[in-house]
């Protein structure tokens, strides 16, 4: 059987762009991420983002659950690993962060994978997470075959605070860049989204219409 890097996430379907380095660079500001830290990405897939931290100066370490992974990101630390049912395969205690985009939507059971992101992370540690919001993304959500478990601001909330993070900040986050410098483009955006078609394939106003949940959440200090 083929797996979903193959299928969904093959070079055809989702061509490599200067994006991922756009967005990992911004984030990595915006939580004022240092070198040196230590970084688990869940569902890291062809390894795009990982190499983007390895290159800011963070030492980075992936899981996939597609044996593929491990093709497609030979030259990184990769595991192969169902998050659904496995433990994460590190120690208590070891990274500073653990980022993921476009993967807990993608889970059965997130209260388990989220209770071992949280055993994982250091005290005073974070969890930095990106998914689909359901609210502006229900009409095409389930066009992605592998898309499980939606969320809201509410629902990713109350999760995050149900396996023990704290200091959890939930917003919605439009993927287009010039927005991140100039937020008041959001209104705009917000005007034209309803007259978008769903399905457009014009990234600029897919992602005018569609909007992200950027949640971050840290690990008490004192467990």
């Amino acid at each position: 059987m083929r797996d979903y890097l193959e299928v969904v996430y093959n070079e055809i379907e989702r061509p490599y762009t200067e994006y991922p380095k756009t967005l990992i660079s911004y984030l990595f500001d915006k939580f004022k991420m240092q070198k040196g830290m230590k970084l688990l990405e869940p569902g890291c897939g062809r390894g795009t983002h990982l190499r983007i931290y390895r290159d800011l100066g963070i030492e980075v370490y992936g899981i996939d659950v597609a044996p593929r992974a491990l093709e497609l990101a030979s030259d990184l630390d990769i595991s192969v690993c169902n998050l659904n049912q496995e433990k994460i395969p590190y120690p208590d205690n070891y990274f500073d962060v653990v980022y993921s985009k476009s993967f807990l939507e993608h889970l059965k059971d997130p209260i388990f994978f989220l209770k071992e992101a949280y055993r994982v992370l250091k005290p005073g540690g974070f969890i930095l997470s990106l998914v689909p919001d359901w609210e502006s993304q229900h009409q095409t959500y389930y066009d992605d075959y592998t898309h499980i478990s939606p969320f809201t601001i509410v629902s990713l909330k109350q999760i995050k605070l149900l396996t023990g993070f704290e200091n959890i900040k939930v917003n919605k986050f439009r993927q287009l860049p010039i927005t991140w410098k100039f937020p008041l483009i959001n209104h705009l955006c917000k005007l034209i989204s309803p007259f978008i078609p769903v399905r457009t394939k014009i990234k600029f106003f897919q992602w005018s219409r569609e909007l992200m949940l950027l949640s971050v959440a840290s690990k008490p200090k004192v467990s």
